[in-house]
């Protein structure tokens, strides 16, 4: 699990919870004998940055080519897209997902906000996600290869109605909302089921 910022600690609670040994990476030789890598959510920008500092973007970026399975959420889903709208001139990401994101796409901090949501391959139409959205980006975008899995209902209504909040590219997975902070451990069991499948 990626570990230089964002809500490292409840990702690592959440994994636990399905199974898997979540192990800290902050340096690139952490990433050796990893089976799977969580890209918690946090400041995308801020991320960014440290990734280069710590040099580690080259490495995750290499490991995400070789196809190691990464789940990012929220900022996660900003570094894992290949095109960001609405970023600073020199945010870069990690890129591997066909995806075009808007990032802060559902307003400012007092935006922020709860709806249940179906969830392919996770929810059933009797047992809904409680989704959580803190200055959340939107995809803007779906390029090939890329299946979603979730949109906001449209009974949320506004511009947010309709957009996608989750979605899959072979080994990876990303959702705009923020699972971790619920305590439904269901898309971390999800990916670990990924993780196992590799």
């Amino acid at each position: 699990m990626l570990a230089v910022q964002g809500d490292v600690r409840e990702h690592a609670d959440a994994l636990l919870a399905s199974g898997a040994q979540p192990v800290p990476v902050r340096r690139p030789g952490e990433l050796a004998g990893l089976h799977g890598l969580v890209i918690p959510g946090g400041e995308s920008t801020v991320i960014d940055k440290l990734l280069r500092a710590f040099e580690l973007r080259d490495p995750v970026r290499a490991a995400i080519a070789d196809g190691l399975p990464v789940y990012g959420s929220c900022a996660g889903m900003i570094l894992l897209a290949d095109e960001v709208l609405d970023g600073t001139v020199d945010q870069q990401t990690l890129g591997g997902m066909a995806i075009t994101v808007r990032r802060n796409a559902f307003g400012r901090q007092v935006d922020s906000f709860e709806t249940d949501l179906q969830v392919a391959g996770i929810t059933t139409p009797a047992t809904p996600m409680r989704a959580v959205f803190i200055r959340a980006p939107w995809v803007e975008h779906v390029g090939a290869g890329v299946q979603v899995l979730a949109t906001v209902p449209t009974a949320v209504g506004g511009p947010a109605a309709g957009r996608v909040v989750a979605a899959r590219a072979g080994n990876l997975l990303v959702t705009s909302f923020h699972p971790e902070v619920t305590g439904d451990a269901r898309v971390h069991e999800y990916f670990v089921r990924l993780v196992r499948e590799r």
